[in-house]
């Protein structure tokens, strides 16, 4: 056992390898003061100590090195060596991730002007409407920015002062100090039916609507959702939202669950109708409803106590009934407020009809964009979870190429009804090779490893010891415990197209089938 002194004369790179070791693991002093408070509460260090740690102006206790050493998955010895390996104690610098661009030459031809003249003809062309085109590039815009939208975080903490969990009753005290009055209504007005398509009583077929603004300042909802309480919560911080953000200007707000054949739901509900025709109030008043979803889920799931929630139980997706949320908002609040910045979540429904998507790091997908397809990798975990639903958990370990290299992600699934008792998937899951490149670890060559173990199991195989070693590790440093019930399972081989099944023999050749509707 080494002494105080032992290791103070071992210390001069100590500090500088934990404040890097967390920076490279995206935690603040708080996160890692809350973790090793986890693991042994009498010897973890206060956030200031660590502070004057990482500073060099202390020197741990053998046993607070060791609670250090525990979050990270480090051997003690790896902090007192006098080695500065430049890989280990230096962070990349750059920028925060997402999906990446091409450079796209002449560059000329994707002047402002000339895309302003091509894309309408480009939408009629392809069958895409205004209201998708306009989501498509939110969701661009999220993903480049890894749903971080730290203006939208503080104007929803400004109205709710960071509170958790709020009640119905708080809810409409917000809205009421917003100067929004609150009307129940049974029969959806003649009027916006005719609109929507469908009749007095709900919006066309399996869709219901469940609130909707009007100008100047009432909120109109449902009165079914009075049995929902989570959906009641979600909607009322929707239109907190868009008074908050919006300023009431008048425009209609309206909210729906459910799915149909004929139109297709942006990620917070609000229909959208399939006119190829693109104008400039589709762009505006699909940035609206991304804005005010946005602000729901942070007034509802305010960053840094949600994340602290998270945190002490281990991203359980359950841990929305904590809060008296629904599901969808806790998992899409995940990929927001995680000190990992890697994540990806998808609402699906059957057989393969894409509801909401956030797409982090560029992950490939298995459907056309917001269309139905036809034959679906079934070999992706939230459509396996459609089409047979399981017993036990639902964590996946998946092998997926990405360009010419294979990437390593993991997800958990869970199998949930809307209130017109639609069933779809909810799916949330991590792009593991950031995390393993964060340990000093060679992720691709841990990738091809496990490809190569699964295209010789026909496609799936059981982890070997030595990789499941590896990622076990950095599942514990993420802190996520489906990561670790995932490594226990098999490991799946999927692809985003059926053309390019990396399986031998095909799953679409076996059947016939080389291509995908898009």
């Amino acid at each position: 056992m080494k002494n105080t002194k032992s290791l103070m004369r071992k210390s001069h790179l100590m500090g500088t390898k934990i404040r890097n070791l967390r920076k490279r693991n995206n935690l603040t002093m708080e996160d890692l003061s809350a973790r090793c408070i986890r693991v042994n509460a009498e010897t973890a260090p206060s956030v200031s100590y660590l502070s004057m740690i990482e500073r060099g102006k202390r020197v741990p206790s053998e046993d607070m090195l060791s609670v250090i050493a525990s979050v990270f998955q480090k051997d003690v010895d790896w902090f007192l060596d006098d080695v500065p390996e430049e890989k280990s104690i230096t962070p990349e610098k750059g920028n925060r991730g997402g999906i990446s661009g091409i450079a796209l030459e002449p560059s000329f031809l994707f002047s402002n002007e000339i895309l302003q003249i091509a894309i309408p003809e480009m939408l009629s062309q392809t069958g895409t409407s205004g209201r998708q085109f306009a989501h498509l590039l939110i969701r661009a815009h999220q993903e480049h920015h890894q749903n971080h939208f730290p203006d939208l975080e503080r104007a929803a903490e400004d109205v709710g002062l960071k509170r958790m969990p709020l009640s119905v009753e708080e809810l409409i005290e917000i809205a009421q100090q917003q100067g929004l009055k609150i009307a129940w209504f049974n029969k959806v007005p003649a009027s916006l039916a005719k609109e929507l398509g469908g009749n007095a009583y709900r919006a066309p077929t399996n869709n219901i609507v469940t609130s909707f603004f009007d100008s100047p300042g009432t909120i109109y909802i449902n009165q079914l959702l009075k049995k929902f309480p989570m959906r009641l919560k979600y909607d009322l911080a929707v239109h907190i939202g868009h008074a908050v953000l919006h300023n009431r200007d008048g425009l209609k707000s309206v909210l729906l669950t459910g799915l149909n054949h004929n139109n297709t739901l942006s990620a917070d509900g609000t229909q959208s109708s399939q006119s190829s025709n693109l104008n400039a109030q589709d762009i505006l008043h699909a940035w609206r409803d991304f804005e005010s979803s946005f602000f729901a889920g942070a007034l509802l799931c305010p960053k840094v106590p949600y994340r602290q929630l998270l945190d002490r139980q281990g991203y359980e997706i359950k841990t929305h009934e904590l809060l008296g949320v629904s599901a969808s908002v806790a998992m899409r609040r995940m990929t927001a407020v995680s000190s990992y910045r890697h994540w990806h979540y998808f609402d699906a429904y059957a057989p393969g009809k894409l509801k909401a998507v956030y797409r982090g790091n560029g992950i490939p997908l298995p459907w056309g964009n917001m269309r139905e397809v036809e034959d679906p990798c079934q070999h992706w975990a939230v459509f396996r979870m459609i089409n047979a639903p399981l017993q036990g958990t639902s964590a996946q370990i998946s092998i997926l190429n990405v360009g010419d290299e294979p990437r390593i992600y993991v997800c958990e699934s869970t199998n949930v009804k809307d209130m017109a008792n639609n069933s779809h998937v909810l799916c949330t899951g991590i792009d593991l090779n950031p995390a393993i490149d964060a340990q000093g670890e060679d992720a691709r060559s841990i990738a091809h490893d496990l490809k190569d173990v699964c295209v010789k199991g026909g496609g799936s195989a059981a982890i070997p010891k030595s990789i499941k070693t590896q990622l076990s590790s950095v599942a514990r440093i993420l802190n996520i415990n489906w990561v670790e019930r995932g490594i226990e399972t098999e490991a799946r081989m999927i692809c985003p197209r059926g053309a390019e099944c990396p399986r031998k023999p095909s799953c679409y050749q076996a059947c016939g089938e080389t291509s995908v509707r898009r």
